[in-house]
C-alpha cells in the first residue's frame, strides 16, 4: 500500500482499474468505513461549474475527519475551474482531499504543471509518442533519449516527412530565439533535401538531423 499524506493527488492514465485501486486506498486510509459515502463526492469536469466545485469544498466532513473530492476528466474543466484550482492547491481546506484524474498529460498544459508542484501525483499510461515529444527531447539536449523516440516513431509507420512538419511546427510556434529557430528550421531543410534526392536513407538522416540538433550549442 502507498502510504498518503497529501491532501491534493493528481493521477494520471486512462486505466480506470488503475485510478480506482488507489482511490480505494485513499478512502481505507482517510474515512471511517461506516460513513464513506457521507464523504465522498464523485463529479466530471465536462459542464461542471465553479460554483459546484466550490460548494463541494464547504462541506464538512460527517463524522469524520476528512472529506475526499473527486473530479474526473479534469482536463476539461472550465478555464475559471481551472484558475480556481491553481489558486486552490497552493493551500488546500485541510478536511478536504481533492483527487483530480485525467487520462494524459500534456508537457505543455499549465493547469496540469501548476497542480503538479503541490500534489502528489500518480502516472500510469503510455508515453506520448509523437514529432511533440521528438522536439521536447531535443530541446532538453538527451540524444539518446530523443533517438529512442525517433525510433519508435518509425517503427509504428510514421513517414518521415509528418516527422519533420511536425518538428517544424513545433518550434516554429515554440522556440523564443529568431537566430536559434532558422538554424533548426535549414537543418530540417538539410534533412528533407538528403531525404527526396536519396543521397541518404530516411531514417539514417532523420538520426543525423536528431543528433546534430540535440548537440549544438544555442545561438
Amino acid at each position: 500500500m502507498v502510504k498518503k499524506d497529501s491532501l491534493v493527488y493528481l493521477l494520471v492514465g486512462q486505466e480506470i482499474r488503475f485510478c480506482d485501486q488507489l482511490i480505494a486506498e485513499i478512502k481505507e486510509e482517510f474515512l471511517p468505513k461506516a460513513f464513506r459515502d457521507f464523504n465522498l463526492d464523485r463529479l466530471y469536469a465536462k459542464g461542471l461549474s465553479l460554483e459546484d466545485i466550490q460548494e463541494k469544498i464547504l462541506c464538512l466532513p460527517f463524522k469524520s475527519k476528512k472529506r475526499i473530492l473527486i473530479i474526473r476528466n479534469a482536463q476539461q474543466l472550465s478555464p475559471g475551474a481551472k484558475k480556481f484550482l491553481i489558486d486552490y492547491v497552493r493551500h488546500p481546506q485541510p478536511h478536504i482531499i481533492l483527487i483530480l484524474e485525467i487520462e494524459k498529460r500534456d508537457p505543455r498544459d499549465e493547469f496540469v504543471n501548476s497542480v503538479l508542484k503541490y500534489a502528489k501525483s500518480f502516472v500510469k499510461e503510455e508515453p506520448r509518442l509523437d514529432a511533440f515529444t521528438l522536439a521536447y527531447q531535443v530541446d532538453s539536449r538527451k540524444p539518446s533519449l530523443a533517438l529512442k523516440v525517433l525510433h519508435k516513431l518509425l517503427e509504428k509507420g510514421e513517414r518521415p516527412e509528418r516527422i519533420l512538419g511536425g518538428l517544424r511546427y513545433a518550434w516554429e510556434n515554440r522556440v523564443p530565439n529568431p537566430l536559434e529557430t532558422r538554424k533548426r528550421l535549414k537543418a530540417l531543410l538539410a534533412c528533407d533535401i538528403d531525404i527526396k534526392t536519396g543521397r541518404l536513407k530516411a531514417d539514417f538522416a532523420l538520426e543525423k538531423l536528431v543528433v546534430y540538433l540535440c548537440c549544438f550549442r544555442k545561438a
